[in-house]
């Protein structure tokens, strides 16, 4: 059997395509306070496969532009605006087969969720109360303004899970 990947550290980033950069650029600094890093591009290669044999994209697509931002001086974002003929327009569900959320940690959501309706943003539902071994922990989701599911968390206490992790345990 193969061993796991022995050198994997964490994770360095999320890479997520957006419609309109620009849109997703004031989203990300004006509501989430993430720091803009740099921006790179357009890639693309006209006469070749690099896109599909790298990108897994038709060959044609052109990547128009990518920026990376930080939030919290510890999250990068790696936000991806293509031209593509097959793209679809519309984010997957969290039900869907590829379906994702990204977890913004806030220490405080009630805060958070003002501020986010403040500027707009659809806040699914009313923040919800963890039980089990995520007790302690509060959590709600919200759409950016292209669709991508994300959620607010907050556990300042820390979760059960925390306080005693063999309460939980389960037999292998």
């Amino acid at each position: 059997m193969p061993m796991p990947l022995s050198t994997a550290r964490g994770v360095d980033h999320l890479g997520v395509t957006v419609p309109d950069l620009d849109q997703a650029r004031r989203f990300f600094v004006d509501v989430l306070g993430c720091t803009p890093l740099y921006v790179l591009g357009p890639f693309a290669d006209a006469d070749g496969t690099w896109m599909r044999d790298h990108l897994g994209v038709a060959p044609d697509t052109v990547m128009r532009r990518l920026q990376f931002f930080e939030l919290g001086g510890q999250a990068v974002f790696e936000v991806f605006e293509y031209e593509a003929r097959d793209a679809a327009a519309t984010p997957p569900l969290n039900s869907d087969v590829g379906g994702h959320h990204v977890a913004i940690y806030v220490d405080d959501l009630d805060l958070a969720v003002e501020e986010l309706r403040a500027h707009g943003i659809r806040v699914l539902g009313e923040p919800t109360a963890s039980q089990g071994p995520s007790a302690g922990q509060r959590w709600v989701y919200f759409l950016t303004p292209w669709g991508l599911q994300m959620e607010l968390v907050s556990y300042p206490d820390g979760k059960a899970f925390h306080r005693d992790r063999t309460a939980f345990d389960r037999p292998g």
